[in-house]
């Protein structure tokens, strides 16, 4: 997902994706250990969504606390 479209969801709908991307990145480390992983790129992808994640939450709590 790109951040505009983080930016139009509520902080608690980002927060439950921030949950389910957690623990699908927690999931495909198991894959890799156990080497049934196929998409390694799915990593980055899912490390740069949480980034994004926790950018447009503190940019909305930021607007809320002016």
């Amino acid at each position: 997902m790109t951040a505009s479209e983080f930016k139009t969801k509520t902080p608690d709908q980002l927060r439950d994706q921030l949950v389910a991307l957690k623990k699908e990145a927690f999931n495909l480390r198991f894959q890799q250990a156990t080497g049934q992983l196929e998409n390694t790129a799915r990593f980055n992808a899912i490390r740069k969504d949480v980034a994004r994640i926790k950018t447009v939450l503190t940019q909305k709590a930021a607007e809320a606390a002016k």
